[in-house]
């Protein structure tokens, strides 16, 4: 897979002492500042054995690093910033757990624990290796700019569905409990055209297909003014390549630089030098080496007039030609 090498980037710190001019005694200075802590917190069951831990992702000022994830005072799990979830597994059937989560921002600071979310695992259903059935039916609604709300038909199992899980683009993003049939998915991104499905567990872990995809686009947000997304993204798959096509944002200037994901991790920036940026539809040519048969998902975004990354445009899924 070519793979430009990224723009480097300073941290905030270093970025504002540049900005002052000079790296003096105001920017040896240590931060000692800790972070807010992590707020929303939630716990669900999706098995006896495994609870799915969210929460909300912290404020940019606060330039939180990571997370540390705590079951009963004790550490469990560490991650990075960009995630805002995990499952906690190998846990006791009929079991009461507390969990709680600290963020630490690049200077070492931790901040206090946040308040704990309870939850029982269910009782264990021995031998069990049926999976559910898959929802039978999903609707989608965007709520505004930045939220969207799914709802969807129940699930059946022979020993009883505990969890359903939402995906987006084939990533776990949500885990609701058993007697849920809706739930609302926060920090979108405005004028963006999302996938979801829904997959229903059971006690013993096993996941059901795939329920009907559905396809929510969520408005662009007046505060940003025209869409930033590219438009009309196309993938198609030939050996040992991808071709992909787009459309350029309005954004009032020739837009010369792209970051494109591939299942939902960012594998390239795709630059136009000057004489060569695109007036109307873009291509990209992205090599690989994976075997054929394997799905990606790609979504595209282009960098705005004023430095930052716009909206993603449409995703889309392909299959890798031998």
């Amino acid at each position: 897979m070519r793979r430009p090498a990224p723009p480097r980037t300073l941290t905030a710190a270093l970025a504002l002492c540049l900005a002052a001019g000079a790296l003096g005694a105001a920017c040896d200075r240590a931060d000692t500042r800790p972070p807010h802590p992590p707020g929303g917190l939630t716990a669900q069951a999706g098995s006896a054995t495994s609870v799915h831990v969210m929460w909300h992702s912290a404020d940019p000022a606060d330039g939180v690093t990571g997370y540390q994830v705590f079951q009963g005072g004790q550490l469990v799990r560490e991650l990075p910033a960009d995630k805002t979830m995990v499952d906690v597994t190998g846990l006791a059937p009929r079991t009461a757990y507390a969990f709680s989560v600290r963020a630490r921002d690049a200077a070492g600071n931790r901040s206090a624990l946040s308040s704990p979310a309870r939850v029982t695992t269910p009782e264990a259903k021995p031998e069990d290796h049926r999976a559910p059935t898959a929802p039978p039916a999903t609707t989608g609604r965007a709520e505004g700019p930045r939220s969207v709300r799914l709802e969807w038909a129940a699930a059946t199992d022979d020993t009883g569905v505990t969890a359903y899980d939402v995906y987006q683009g084939g990533i776990g993003i949500h885990t609701t409990g058993s007697g849920e049939r809706a739930t609302t998915l926060t920090g979108l991104q405005p004028g963006t055209a999302y996938s979801f499905t829904v997959r229903a567990r059971d006690g013993a872990d096993n996941s059901s297909p795939d329920g009907p995809a559905v396809a929510v686009t969520t408005p662009p947000d007046p505060a940003q003014g025209p869409g930033t997304a590219p438009g009309a993204f196309t993938a198609t798959a030939s050996p040992r390549a991808v071709e992909i096509t787009w459309t350029p944002p309005d954004t009032g200037r020739p837009t010369a630089e792209y970051q494109l994901y591939v299942n939902d991790r960012p594998v390239t920036v795709i630059r136009f030098g000057s004489g060569a940026i695109p007036s109307g539809r873009a291509s990209y040519r992205l090599d690989t080496t994976e075997p054929a048969g394997t799905v990606w998902t790609l979504k595209l975004r282009a960098r705005l007039p004023d430095g930052n990354w716009g909206a993603f445009g449409e995703e889309r899924r392909i299959t890798l030609a031998g």
